[in-house]
């Protein structure tokens, strides 16, 4: 009996050991378990950030794309083919090739120059010779006449082992707005610097235009009390006045010009009968014109009302036929109209003058301009009537060939 207690009690020694490494063991496995898992969860956790941080990171990214309206995109080098990975171009209608589309098919649609500099720049890409490029261009969309200005970004976003580029990202925007502001701009400038240019010609032709009648006019009133015979002071009276008319119809050209441009000159709107004032100007040409020259009308209907400013028409029938009497020796000046087209009729003045080269016919509307400098004449006539013509809604124009004469004409509305 004793023996079997002996035994029973060492047995049971060797269960409680048993039982408290078991009951170690598991203590430490679940520290470990409790560590393990703190681990995990601040792994999972930090997983959780980054993909947040990732997903607002992708946001951001899209928002400036949209911000900006730009398209992404990438070439494989080796392949030689582009794909857009994204497009935010704020107008839909661009160039959008499919996937992995040639680089041969997205050159087709640019235009020359820009051509060239983007394949070179490309090229420049591809051997490594440049870490970055940009260029504008224009593009023309396939199967259409439309055309727009594009601004690309290049870079190298990837290399081999080699260090030798495989892949090329980029992004492009339209810079329509941006091209047509500079168009302006460039305008604005050589108006400008044509502004400057106007103003150094007409203080020196205005000064000489203004000082030779004024010079006869003093030199002639100077020596006028000298003079006792009375023929002889009646040819001085009449060149006096002659130059006084000279400067007066200088200065109100002058005038008349500037008030036009600057928009103080208020049109008055009249309805009169066209003839009518076309052959009241023509009687009075024909009083002032040489010897061996006729002045008469011409007119496509025996009536014809218009309802327009008075006086601009006035002045440019007059400068017209100025002009006709001035330069035509002989043969005939006429003036007539054509019959109304869309609401816009013509007026001419035809004559068998000098007649105008083809390389002049738009100078001489220039202010100054004179194809023949021994004529006198301010040469402010003909440009005073574009003036006046496009103040009006129409136009001004001349047909004409050396020694064939020349016809002048303005369209204006009717109403």
């Amino acid at each position: 009996m004793i023996e079997v207690l002996l035994y029973v009690g060492r047995q049971s020694g060797v269960s409680d050991i048993i039982l408290w490494v078991v009951l170690v063991l598991a203590f430490i496995v679940s520290v470990w378990l409790i560590f393990y898992q703190r681990k995990i969860t601040a792994n999972l956790e930090f997983e959780l950030k980054q993909l947040d941080k990732v997903k607002k990171h992708n946001v951001e990214y899209e928002l400036i794309l949209k911000a900006m309206h730009l398209s992404t995109w990438h070439v494989d080098v080796k392949q030689r083919t582009m794909t857009f990975d994204n497009d935010f171009r704020d107008n839909s209608n661009s160039f959008m090739p499919p996937p992995n589309t040639p680089l041969d098919e997205i050159f087709s649609v640019m235009l020359e120059p820009g051509r060239q500099r983007v394949m070179k720049n490309y090229e420049d890409l591809f051997t490594g010779r440049a870490e970055f490029g940009r260029e504008q261009y224009q593009v023309r969309l396939p199967h259409t006449k439309e055309i727009y200005w594009a601004d690309s970004y290049a870079t190298i976003a990837e290399r081999d082992i080699d260090g030798n580029p495989i892949k090329i990202a980029g992004a492009t925007m339209r810079v329509d707005e941006q091209k047509k502001i500079e168009e302006e701009l460039i305008s604005a400038r050589n108006r400008a610097e044509e502004s400057d240019r106007l103003k150094t010609a007409f203080v020196a032709n205005i000064s000489h235009e203004i000082r030779t009648p004024l010079n006869a006019i003093v030199g002639f009133t100077s020596i006028l009390p000298d003079v006792t015979d009375e023929e002889e002071r009646k040819s001085l009276l009449a060149l006096i006045t002659e130059n006084t008319t000279k400067l007066l119809r200088i200065i109100d050209d002058v005038v008349s010009i500037s008030k036009i441009e600057a928009g103080e000159e208020e049109m008055v709107m009249t309805n009169f009968e066209l003839g009518m004032v076309l052959s009241d100007f023509a009687d009075r040409a024909n009083n002032e014109c040489k010897p061996d020259v006729t002045v008469s009308t011409q007119f496509a209907c025996q009536e014809q009302m218009v309802n327009t400013d008075l006086n601009r028409v006035c002045e440019i029938v007059k400068h017209l036929l100025s002009n006709a009497v001035k330069f035509t020796d002989s043969g005939s000046i006429i003036v007539g109209y054509d019959n109304p087209k869309e609401g816009r009729i013509r007026v001419w003045v035809k004559d068998t003058g000098k007649g105008i080269a083809p390389e002049n016919h738009e100078r001489i509307f220039e202010r100054f301009f004179k194809v023949d400098e021994f004529i006198p004449g301010a040469g402010l006539g003909l440009s005073l009537c574009r003036s006046m013509a496009y103040s009006l809604g129409g136009k001004v124009g001349v047909e004409s060939a050396l020694n064939e004469g020349s016809t002048f004409w303005f369209e204006i509305p009717i109403l």
